[in-house]
């Protein structure tokens, strides 16, 4: 396929309320920040526009999520993923994370504070869009600084921090104080295929837009960027262009099944059918955990 067929899809039943009062609520805290921490996991569909004027004048680091299921070849993507002269790198692991403190320490000792000259603590906002991995983040810099455990709830679904909490201590030296924000999306989305971008990185709950059409799209993304680990990951025979075959086979090969109630003119049968919701999830999972191969859906 040349392009994709979005159906003519609303993109606003994406947007949850609670998403809203998060937003007003980060715009209060970011008069009290010192510097933003910006967590990515799209290099560029990864943004919030909604944030721009004050990622522009506040001191902030770009913090680029999951760069080992990105594919080496589109890193040149990354570099131009800044905003307003950020500096993107990435955090996997500990010692990268490392960074962040002398990092920040060091954009705020080089910019204006705002008139909080006479407090020597730093005040740090994180930001992103929901399920991105911020709470992560807080809570691997408290362990690495402070040997502390976590401070803030994680979890694989997005949404789980649904407001600004109160600052969390992650350094001593100097005295840096972290604020966890929920996730939140730009209220309307630039086009339907950046939202589905975010909803194929775990960014929009899996139900809100549809497991069927995203498997749909992640396949046409994969053909169309030649990604062709999928074929050999389930065992085909080659390339398909059709989503329905390859629901097919994941469900048979995976054992995704269902039992139905048919009405008969005898009665009621129970029939097992291929469960097709069940295999489209199973292809979004493979995807997710780099089973398909290194993509940058950017």
């Amino acid at each position: 396929r040349e392009r994709f067929d979005f159906g003519g899809r609303d993109v606003a039943s994406w947007f949850p309320r609670h998403m809203a009062k998060g937003l007003r609520q980060m715009r209060v805290a970011l008069r009290r920040a010192d510097c933003l921490v910006e967590r990515r996991h799209i290099p560029l569909s990864g943004r919030n526009p909604a944030l721009l004027e004050a990622l522009g004048i506040r001191p902030h680091v770009l913090v680029l999520n999951k760069m080992d299921l990105a594919d080496p070849r589109r890193q040149p993507v990354s570099a131009g993923a800044g905003l307003g002269g950020g500096q993107p790198w990435c955090h996997s692991s500990d010692p990268v994370a490392l960074q962040v403190v002398p990092m920040v320490a060091k954009l705020v000792a080089e910019g204006p504070r705002y008139h909080r000259a006479e407090s020597s603590e730093h005040n740090i906002l994180v930001i992103g869009v929901p399920n991105v991995g911020k709470s992560s983040l807080i809570n691997s810099l408290r362990r690495l600084h402070l040997k502390k455990g976590k401070a803030t709830a994680v979890g694989g679904e997005p949404g789980i921090t649904k407001a600004v909490l109160s600052r969390i201590q992650v350094c001593e030296k100097p005295l840096m104080y972290l604020v966890d924000t929920p996730g939140v999306l730009p209220p309307r989305l630039e086009d339907v295929e950046t939202g589905m971008k975010l909803a194929l990185c775990g960014a929009i709950r899996d139900h809100l837009v549809g497991e069927d059409v995203m498997a749909d799209y992640l396949l046409y993304t994969l053909n169309k960027q030649q990604q062709f680990g999928y074929v050999q990951h389930y065992g085909l025979g080659q390339p398909c262009d059709c989503i329905e075959p390859l629901l097919k086979h994941v469900a048979l090969t995976q054992g995704r099944t269902q039992k139905v109630k048919v009405l008969t003119g005898t009665g009621d049968v129970n029939m097992m059918m291929l469960n097709y919701p069940a295999a489209a999830y199973e292809f979004l999972r493979d995807f997710r955990a780099g089973r398909l191969g290194r993509v940058t859906l950017d």
